[in-house]
């Protein structure tokens, strides 16, 4: 009995001293007083855009009986991004070799012989694409988009045999 009695009250001491401790805290807790500060958090984000060029190559132009009477027709792609929302036009300049308005690529043999030759803005080749003809371009989102280059070298032209070539610079405006 006396065993039991001792269990008994060593048991009340440790539930009066676990009462004791929460009662402890829970005045502690509620002493404490707190202060609060709110603060702006801010961000500007800024239109940006990026342009890469693909290389236009016309492959080989035959004088004589492909393009005797036909054009030769082919398309670059130019790939752009912009930050979502910006508002932007693409342009293209006239090239190294040109004259007057007329884009001419160089022969790489003959310093003096020229294959004419044009950049459009769609594939009917009606609205030559330059820096007056721009292309207008709305980012929907900050992923890239290609815009296609029409190219458009004329028939008949009489030329020597040889590599041409001419660089164009793409602008994009923002």
């Amino acid at each position: 009995m006396t065993t039991r009695i001792g269990r008994l009250m060593a048991g009340a001491g440790m539930a009066a001293l676990v009462a004791g401790f929460a009662g402890y805290q829970s005045a502690t807790l509620e002493a404490a007083t707190t202060a609060t500060s709110s603060f702006n958090v801010t961000a500007n984000v800024t239109a940006n855009c990026t342009i890469v060029a693909g290389n236009l190559g016309f492959g080989s132009y035959d004088p004589v009986v492909a393009q005797a009477a036909s054009p030769l027709d082919q398309t670059s792609t130019l790939t752009v991004a912009c930050t979502k929302g910006t508002n932007a036009t693409v342009s293209l300049d006239l090239g190294t070799h040109v004259s007057g308005s007329t884009r001419r690529m160089q022969s790489g043999t003959t310093a003096t012989e020229f294959l004419s030759y044009e950049l459009y803005t769609t594939g009917a080749h009606s609205v030559v694409w330059n820096t007056t003809n721009t292309v207008a371009y709305t980012a929907a989102s900050k992923a890239s988009s290609n815009l296609t280059v029409y190219g458009r070298v004329a028939a008949g032209q009489d030329v020597e045999t040889g590599n041409y070539s001419d660089t164009i610079v793409a602008t994009i405006t923002f």
